[in-house]
This record gives structure tokens, sequence and C-alpha cells, in this order.
């Protein structure tokens, strides 16, 4: 069963408290295992210290016994050094045994023991010596053939072998509390590693499946992009195509409405005329007025065809039909120095095109004309029409006011007119202008229309 995502928080949190929980009882271990060796250790330290105690005073013992037995058998005085020197380290040696037993213990009670008897026999051989030394051979001998001696030295080794006893049953208990020490924490270390992989596992799992779950919202996100950069290309290409349709009916349209005004318009306006020549011709001499009223009228007749010819030619130019693309437009050229009285200097070269084409070119100078005479305050334009194997290049240039091309309003469409009518007839429009520097109008045209025709 899939978990919701809510779970994600509180499972992570579950692997950082066992990693937690891990660490603490990891230092917790070792601190006890620390501490519990470290006492058994000092332990150790103390036994051994007692049991090399009791053994040399054992051996103090024996030397000062060995002294005495041969300073009597041969009455030598240098046989009294090893005794002097024992008897002075048996003292120091019971003292230090007794600062190493607690009172009421029962090592006490035996070290109590045998510092009695260890008196004992120094007291022993002490009278051995004096005897000795006073030549009262009889008595030193008969003590020393006596089995006092022998009694005395049983005793201490007894009592001595019973501290070096206990002292080797305490070293070997605080061994084994080392040896324990140590095995709870190789235990505890297992557990603990056990806990940090189970920890590790949890993790590299979640982990997992926040990645998993990342890659498909990630996916998820990257099919949306898709599909709306998708419908974006469509509608982009669909209000393209509606944008070229569009021109293409206006095209036609405008070529329509040149027809009806040449044909229906032109025959009135011409049959007006050949009236009032017939009318003035009919009436003679007449009055200085009517002449002049029909002198209007013609006047106004032929500002009427005039002005019939210049929509005809707006509209969708004879021109360009009749005497091809670099004569109209020269006469384009021409007729909007005469009524804008900006200078004009046009380089055209022939060119080879289609009629849509040729008419694209044709509409792409005009719109840049009618913006020049509407906005650039210019002086001077500069038209150029340049023939290339494969394309011609078009470049309307002025020496106006220009304006910043970053930051053109949205609400200006004739650039953008003029940018669709070329990428529609597959070229391609830039427009390079700053304020104060002008305007160039550039457009690269194959010679065989890649769109449909505008």
């Amino acid at each position: 069963m899939k978990l919701p995502a809510s779970f994600a928080l509180p499972r992570a949190a579950v692997g950082l408290i066992l990693a937690l929980l891990a660490a603490a009882v990891l230092i917790g271990i070792n601190e006890t295992g620390y501490v519990q060796s470290t006492d058994a250790l000092y332990r150790i330290d103390e036994y051994t210290r007692t049991r090399n105690a009791v053994n040399r005073l054992l051996q103090h013992v024996l030397d000062a016994e060995t002294g005495t037995r041969g300073y009597l058998l041969t009455g030598d005085p240098r046989y009294l050094e090893p005794y002097n020197a024992a008897v002075a380290e048996i003292s120091q040696n019971l003292d230090n045994l007794r600062n190493d037993y607690a009172p009421g213990s029962p090592e006490s009670a035996t070290l109590a023991q045998l510092t009695r008897n260890v008196q004992r026999k120094l007291a022993e051989l002490d009278m051995s010596l004096r005897l000795r030394k006073q030549g009262n051979e009889d008595a030193w001998k008969f003590v020393l053939n006596t089995d006092i001696g022998k009694e005395h030295m049983d005793a201490i080794r007894e009592q001595a072998a019973r501290l070096i006893q206990g002292a080797t049953a305490g070293m070997e208990a605080s061994q084994r509390q080392v040896e324990k020490s140590l095995r709870l924490a190789r235990i505890g270390i297992a557990l603990v590693a056990a806990a940090a992989l189970l920890a590790f596992y949890l993790y590299l799992r979640q982990s997992t499946r926040l990645k998993l779950k990342d890659e498909q919202q990630q996916a998820a996100l990257q099919q949306e992009r898709d599909q709306l950069e998708r419908q974006v290309r469509e509608r982009t290409a669909s209000l393209a195509q509606l944008a070229t349709h569009l021109q293409v009916v206006r095209e036609e349209e405008r070529g329509h409405l040149a027809r009806e005004l040449h044909d229906e318009l032109g025959a009135l306006l011409t049959a007006a005329k050949l009236d009032v020549a017939r009318l003035k011709s009919k009436l003679g001499e007449q009055s200085p007025e009517v002449v002049t009223r029909l002198q209007h009228l013609v006047e106004t007749l032929n500002s009427g065809i005039a002005l019939k010819r210049r929509i005809i030619e707006d509209l969708r130019p004879s021109s360009l039909a009749n005497l091809g693309l670099t004569a109209a437009l020269e006469i384009l050229a021409r007729e909007f120095s005469e009524r804008s009285g900006i200078e004009i200097a046009a380089s055209l070269e022939s060119v080879e095109l289609d009629e849509a084409s040729q008419l694209t070119v044709y509409r792409l100078v005009q719109e840049s004309l009618t913006n020049v005479g509407k906005y650039a305050e210019a002086r001077q334009v500069d038209i150029s029409l340049h023939n290339y194997s494969n394309h011609i290049e078009v470049a309307i240039k002025d020496d106006g006011r220009g304006f910043d091309a970053q930051a053109q309003r949205p609400s200006t469409h004739g650039i953008a007119g003029m940018r669709h009518r070329v990428e529609a007839a597959g070229g391609k429009l830039t427009v390079a202008s700053r304020p104060g520097s002008g305007t160039r109008v550039h457009a690269v045209l194959p010679k065989v229309a890649a769109a449909q025709p505008a």
C-alpha cells in the first residue's frame, strides 16, 4: 500500500532518533566499560603490589634466617649483613601490607598472624645470635637443633601463601571483570552497529523514495511544460496562419476594390467629364460666370480622377504588375518625396521574384516610408534593393530621430506586421534604431518563397 507523503517526515524522524539513540548507547557502553576496566586494572595493580610485598617479606625472613645460620655455623660477621638488611626491610614491608588491607577483613587477620609469627621468628633469631656472641655454645646449639624455628617458618609460609592466594584470587576476579567489560562492549558495539545499519537502511530507503517521488514530479512537470510548449507552438502556428490568411484576404480585397474603382468609378468620372465637354461645346458663348463654373467642374472631375488613380495605386499598384518591382519602387519613392518633401536616394537592382514576393517587398518599402513620414522627422531616406544568387536584400534607412527598439510599445503593430509579412515569405526582418541615430529596416528574402504567398 502506498503511504501518503505526510509519512516521509515521521520516517525520517524515526531514522534520526534511532541514530541518536545508537550513538548514546555506544557512548554509554564505552564509558561503562572504561570505568569498569579502569577500576579492575587498578585493583589488579594493587593485588600485584600486595603479592610482591608478601613475597618480599617472605624473602627477607628467609634472608634473615640464612644470615643467622651462617653466622652461627661459621662465626663470620659478614653473614650478619644480610640479616641486618632483612630485619630493617621486614618492618617496612609489614607497614606497607597493613596499609593494603582494610581493618576487619579476613586478609587483615591473616596479616596479624603473619606479623606475630614474623616477630617470633625474629626474636628466635635474635636470641640465637646473642647466645652465640656470649659464647654459650650449648644454648645456641640447643635452640638451633630444636623445631621451634621450623614451626615459625612453616607458619610464616602458610600465612604468606594465604595472602598471596587472596591477592591472586583478586587479580583473577579483576581480570574476569575486564573480560566481562570487553565482552559487554563487544556485544554493545555489535548491537549499536546493527541499529546504525538499520537506521542507514531506513535512511537510504526513504532517500530512494523521495528521489523517486521527486523524479516523478519532475517528469510530470516536464510533461506539463512540453504540453504547454506544444500548445503554444500550435497556437502560434495557428495565429501565424490566420495572420497570413488575413493578409492574403486583405490584398485580395484591395485588388477587388481597386478593380471596382477603376472600372465603375473610372467609367462614371470619365462619362461625367465627357458630358461636361459636350455641354461646353453646345453652349457656345456664355457669361463669364457659366464658363468659370464649367471650368471648375472640369477641374473637380480631373481631381476626382487623380484621387481615384492614387487610391487605386495605394490599394493595388498597377505599376508593379505592368512595369515590375524596380520601376514600381522608383515611382513610389518619387511620389513620396513629392508629397513629403523628403529627399530619397534609391539604389535599386533588377530582381526576379514571383508576384507574391514582389508585393511583399513593395509593401515593406511602402510601410517603411509611411512610418518615416509620420514619425521620423527625417531629411533623407536611402532605399536599396540588391540581387544575389539565392536571395535579395532590401534596406530602408533614414536620418530621423530614431527610437529605442527594445522599449517599443506593444500597441504599435507596424513593425510586427512587416516582420510577419517578411517571415511568411520565408525571409528575415531586422530593425536597428537608436534615439537620435535614425532607423534602418533590413530584410532578406529567398528567391523561392518558403511560405504561402502574402
